[in-house]
């Protein structure tokens, strides 16, 4: 019996765990990073009305933190360097809405194909055009896919190492698929609304996304099934099964394959991805033993709160990566007010040429005051931070400021550290437009 995911739990969405920090179209090659020896594709249909969210626009085409649903789907995909392509298959009528968000977020392995009336119709217009078939031909790479793996656009959280498992199982099994244990019991109901009876919740599992085919399997289930198929069913493992004999291994997985399905849930989404962008930042020293010192002190006192920070002195060579890798920076300045150092680090960012996903926040720690540590004795101005915040926030980079007032007193020095470390994290995790700008006394 084949169940939908949204019989997990709505309430209760599970965390990610490590959301990509990766810019549209790049892919981060790390030690540990796996590699196929065969071409994966993906098809997302993006094709559905949303009418359970109760909103107007589609629920993969809503917006959160500046960014439509869809694009958080494509980077978790785009962002793996063993897949090669992407088809998004949407509703003709939104096909240059689509064409726009990819050009918008500078999404660089994924082209669009007009959907059908149904999901399966959709799928199968992906498939086609994987194959080189259908109205995208002439954009087509030459050689088709050994493996598509098939995945909800409006299920955003899917991580590599599981869409690994999923493309080896259906290389060697021609077809994979997701599952996830029933939250609720299911129940069969007669004619007149009464209970008939209930299945054992213990034999049965959840179908969920993604689920991965040899090409030949899924392309020739489409080729064999009935309209009636196309027009009611919902699960392409039956149809593997029905018109190919391919047995799908089914392979658990993790709580994060959980579906935008109502309206609450994107929020959820939204919540989620604020809290996983807001555990890191990378602070940048000048090389100054004051500014090292403060940043060493910050860095224990954000571990206290769950925050990693990385020190570096600069962005050049090799610490370069961070402007990639990175939405938070803290830029630590002494013995001067001049907003130089952060200007430097802006002009960096957009030299990176780095399509803005989400909101990036720079916050600019100024530590005055001290006899030891104060050469000018100036102060920073307000209206300073304010201008170069507006002509940043126009590049999607929050800009804050903090003053911090050396102390001599080691336990009033400790408290105002943490006071920083407190704020900084405070203005990464709510990342709040109305206190761009604005310089804050610590």
């Amino acid at each position: 019996m084949n169940m939908e995911g949204d019989n997990c739990d709505p309430d209760r969405p599970a965390h990610p765990g490590i959301f990509p920090a990766g810019e549209g179209g790049q892919s981060y090659h790390q030690p540990w990073e796996r590699s196929m020896d065969f071409p994966v594709s993906v098809v997302l249909p993006a094709g559905g009305t949303g009418e359970r969210t109760g909103l107007q626009t589609p629920k993969q085409f809503c917006s959160f933190l500046g960014r439509p649903l869809i694009s958080y789907t494509i980077q978790s995909f785009e962002r793996v360097s063993w897949i090669q392509s992407i088809v998004v298959v949407v509703a003709k009528e939104n096909m240059d809405l689509m064409t726009d968000i990819i050009q918008r977020f500078q999404h660089r392995k994924v082209r669009v194909v007009p959907g059908g009336s149904t999901r399966h119709r959709s799928i199968c217009n992906g498939v086609l055009a994987l194959g080189g078939q259908g109205e995208e031909q002439e954009r087509l790479p030459a050689d088709k896919p050994k493996v598509v793996i098939i995945h909800d656009a409006v299920r955003p959280f899917v991580e590599e190492d599981f869409l690994y498992k999923i493309a080896m199982a259906a290389k060697e099994q021609g077809a994979a698929g997701a599952i996830r244990p029933l939250v609720s019991t299911v129940i069969a109901t007669t004619s007149e609304g009464y209970l008939d009876h209930s299945l054992e919740r213990a034999r049965y599992r959840a179908s969920e996304m993604p689920q991965g085919f040899t090409y030949d399997v899924i392309y020739q289930a489409y080729q064999r099934c009935t309209e009636s198929d196309f027009d009611f069913g919902t699960e392409c493992l039956h149809l593997a099964l029905q018109y190919c004999g391919t047995n799908a291994k089914l392979i658990e997985g993790p709580p994060t394959l959980w579906k935008v399905t109502y309206k609450r849930d994107l929020a959820a989404a939204e919540s989620i991805i604020k809290e996983t962008l807001s555990r890191s930042a990378c602070v940048i020293t000048g090389g100054s033993a004051g500014a090292v010192t403060l940043a060493d002190a910050l860095q224990k006192a954000a571990g206290a709160l769950d925050m990693e920070l990385d020190v570096v002195p600069d962005l050049k060579g090799d610490n370069g990566r961070y402007l990639l890798k990175e939405w938070n920076f803290i830029q630590v300045s002494v013995n001067h007010s001049s907003l130089s150092e952060v200007e430097s680090m802006l002009k960096d960012l957009e030299a990176a040429s780095r399509a803005l996903l989400h909101p990036l926040v720079v916050i600019w720690v100024h530590l005055s005051g001290s006899d030891e540590l104060s050469v000018s004795g100036e102060t920073p101005e307000p209206a300073a931070i304010a201008d170069v915040a507006s002509a940043a926030k126009l590049r999607n980079i929050l800009l804050y400021g903090i003053q911090l007032h050396q102390s001599k007193d080691t336990e009033r020095w400790e408290r105002s550290v943490l006071r920083v470390a407190e704020i900084t994290s405070a203005l990464i995790r709510e990342r709040s437009p109305a206190l761009v700008g604005q310089l804050l006394q610590a």
